[in-house]
């Protein structure tokens, strides 16, 4: 009998220490519909998204201007190694350098025999355009061809993914998904509903709340990033307040069952 009366006192310690456990499950228990993107989203073809996009160049920007024609010889002078250098690190930790044009405080560069160009407030296209103009109107090229790239193009991912990162863009185009993607998704604990992107234009800070549960982040103009933008993704209340909740119970918690393991043992002894 006084057998029975013991492995029925630990049976029950056993199903109040389930009961607890499930209690703290059950409070960190995130709203599914949150945690997935695009749950108002059904089959449908969506129209491509028609707001242009126009990445200007700003002050210190980098550039890289290339000049080619059918005279190899007159070209030359116009792609002579003098610009300056921007350094980056690379995901190893080495130092790159990458020649190119910065953009000076007052919006210009120094150009090969052209002297100074104001390039700010344009796009590369815009500016590429001009440059291939000046050198006709001036005859110092017959039929040039300019190309122009923004060698600085990156956007910034921060908060609740999976790599928080800086990422470079090459290509000059990044949505906000791809630059999610990048950075390894949003994870479980972070709100999906309420993304943050900071954008900077004539010196002016623009803060912009995304709800990526929904599908109207398609048409909107910051479905596309421009150079520069931070994205910012918040943790949710469930991970606030676990790690709080965990931080200040889970001491008492263990004390507790440590202190009813030692009571239940001397009474059934």
């Amino acid at each position: 009998m006084h057998k029975d009366s013991r492995n029925s006192s630990k049976r029950s310690a056993l199903f109040l220490t389930f009961i607890l456990l499930f209690q703290l499950l059950l409070g960190s228990c995130v709203n599914s519909r949150k945690t997935v993107y695009f749950n108002d989203q059904q089959d449908a073809t969506l129209k491509s998204n028609n707001i242009p996009i126009r990445n200007v160049v700003r002050p210190n920007d980098i550039l890289s201007i290339a000049v080619t024609s059918l005279n190899p010889t007159a070209t030359e002078v116009f792609n002579k190694p003098n610009n300056a250098y921007v350094s980056s690190s690379s995901v190893n930790g080495a130092n790159l350098q990458s020649p190119g044009y910065l953009v000076n405080d007052d919006g210009n560069i120094q150009f090969p025999v052209l002297g100074e160009i104001k390039v700010s407030g344009l796009t590369t296209n815009e500016l590429r355009i001009k440059i291939t103009n000046e050198l006709q109107t001036k005859k110092l090229l017959i039929d040039p061809i300019v190309i122009i790239r923004q060698l600085n193009f990156k956007v910034s991912v921060l908060g609740e993914v999976s790599r928080p990162t800086v990422v470079n863009v090459p290509s000059e185009k990044i949505s906000l998904l791809e630059a999610l993607g990048l950075a390894g998704d949003i994870t479980i604990y972070g709100k999906k509903d309420n993304v943050m992107i900071i954008r900077e234009e004539d010196g002016v800070k623009k803060i912009k709340r995304i709800d990526l549960n929904s599908s109207e982040i398609f048409n909107s103009e910051y479905y596309y990033l421009k150079s520069n933008d931070i994205v910012y993704v918040e943790a949710n209340k469930a991970k606030i307040a676990g790690s709080t909740r965990s931080s200040q119970l889970l001491p008492i918690i263990l004390s507790a069952l440590s202190f009813g393991a030692i009571i239940i043992d001397r009474i059934v002894k």
